[in-house]
């Protein structure tokens, strides 16, 4: 079997979503140009960084840049510089390739949070009609932050920026729903457009995102206050999965309405929010909820309320009855009566954790995530073409990916080789660490010894270990997926 890099004397053809298959090539004529073999082919899959599409190429985004404010805070830089979005008009991004893995990563983790409460998944039109707007009120209430338009009729409608107009409406239309049937509890995870006056901080603030919208109806107040309940615990356990430290705060309902709202709030110097946090207490607010001037906690007397700044990722919110009643969104109760169904809606910014994650935990030059988020979990870095060793550094390199790949269902399409051998290990490893792998694998000179070590970076614990290929293994085997 030959060498899995063969010193580059390969072509790479996809053949399948999300799979890129090496096969062996001979040399071209010396001008870059390869042409196929005559002979039998070998294949071995294996996803290669010089096929993933990340135009952006880690270019230095200069002071001059920084200045004139077309970097607003780290996570924009970053996700830029590393190839994850590009920016298309204002407040709007192409999200690249590895950002899409990454969102698809936590939408199954939403999934499970959500149907683990008995949410059902549902899509909604984005384009809204202004009749139902209008019933609510809301068509003069939300102001110039709607997105509106008329078809070829002159009807007007807006572009979606949440749904309790159009879920409501649906559920309306149900004539013969039965208390039996209730809680229901319908969300979707799709595009949202608000138009910003000034948008701002790449994915945190923008004029198109996507959002995870969940509308609740329920018999009474006291079973949708304990739906309400269940859903911030699901919320609770998300980002507790994520390892991210997120507060629970009383919140101004806004123009969504209601008489209960909490936000889930990221504590980080970019936020916009201003929190006052009780460190005798489990007691947090936003500021506009309180009193101005008020630094006593409300709940206990442990002292004043201390300030942070938060990135607001969740809002809840009980409504009770003001939508169902003006939709007239009913259910049949024990005597067979018509009653208006009690409501809640609960939204997450899926884009905006994604961003606020690379925030709060990344290092100036290099992104961290979410392990469970991580584009890709493992990278390996084999040696430079033409290098000591490089040969034997090949055959190695060739049994680990198929130790990695088959040995560990998990990881199967987690492992990416960076095949660019042309560039130093130090280059590529750089690369490698500023895009945020959880696991670097360096092929260098201790794969060579007698028995064989590699060079283990742990970027979320900057640990560095050598391990032979069995204790490798054995660590990334309990690496968790999603």
């Amino acid at each position: 079997m030959e060498p899995l890099l063969h010193q580059l004397g390969q072509r790479i053809i996809r053949c399948a979503p999300r799979t890129l298959i090496c096969r062996k090539y001979t040399h071209g004529n010396g001008n870059g140009a390869d042409h196929p073999s005559t002979g039998s082919s070998h294949m071995t899959p294996v996803l290669l960084v010089s096929r993933l599409y990340q135009p952006a190429n880690l270019r230095e985004v200069g002071q001059e840049s920084r200045q004139a404010g077309e970097m607003t805070c780290k996570s924009q830089r970053l996700m830029q510089q590393a190839g994850l979005i590009h920016p298309s008009n204002p407040g709007c991004y192409y999200y690249l390739p590895a950002t899409v893995r990454a969102m698809e990563k936590l939408v199954r983790l939403i999934d499970q949070e959500m149907q683990g409460i008995g949410g059902q998944k549902l899509d909604m039109p984005s384009l809204c009609s202004a009749e139902l707007w209008r019933s609510s009120e809301r068509w003069d209430l939300m102001g110039k932050e709607l997105f509106r338009l008329q078809d070829r009729h002159g009807v007007d409608y807006c572009l979606g920026p949440t749904h309790e107009e159009a879920v409501t409406t649906l559920v309306a239309h149900q004539a013969s729903l039965s208390y039996r049937q209730l809680p229901i509890l319908l969300y979707q995870i799709t595009r949202k457009f608000r138009d910003e006056p000034k948008p701002r901080f790449g994915l945190l603030r923008g004029r198109e995102f996507y959002m995870k919208d969940m509308y609740s109806f329920d018999v009474s107040e006291e079973a949708a206050r304990h739906t309400y309940d269940s859903v911030c615990q699901a919320y609770g356990r998300l980002f507790s999965r994520l390892g991210l430290r997120c507060l629970r705060v009383q919140a101004d309902a806004g123009n969504i309405g209601g008489t209960l709202s909490h936000e889930f709030q990221l504590p980080a110097d970019i936020g916009e929010d201003r929190l006052l946090v009780c460190g005798g207490c489990s007691f947090a607010a936003n500021e506009e909820t309180l009193a101005p001037g008020e630094t006593d906690c409300p709940r206990c007397p442990a002292g004043p309320l201390a300030e942070s700044k938060g990135i607001e990722v969740g809002h809840t919110f009980y409504l009770g009855a003001k939508y169902s009643r003006v939709f007239n969104a009913t259910f049949s109760n024990q005597q067979n009566r018509p009653v208006v169904s009690e409501m809640g809606c609960y939204g997450l910014g899926v884009t905006r954790i994604l961003a606020a994650a690379v925030e709060v935990m990344s290092t100036e030059e290099a992104i961290r995530w979410p392990g469970l988020l991580a584009p890709y979990q493992v990278c390996v870095v084999p040696p430079k073409k033409g290098s000591k060793g490089s040969e034997e550094g090949a055959a190695q390199t060739e049994g680990l990916v198929h130790a990695l790949q088959g040995g560990l269902p998990r990881l199967r399409g987690e492992v990416v080789l960076d095949d660019r051998t042309q560039m130093t290990i130090g280059r590529r490893l750089k690369d490698a660490v500023r895009l945020g792998y959880p696991y670097v694998v360096v092929v260098g000179q201790g794969a060579q010894e007698e028995t064989p070590r590699f060079e283990v970076i742990c970027q979320q614990t900057d640990e560095t270990m050598f391990l032979s290929k069995d204790q490798l293994v054995d660590l990334l085997g309990r690496v968790e997926t999603v």
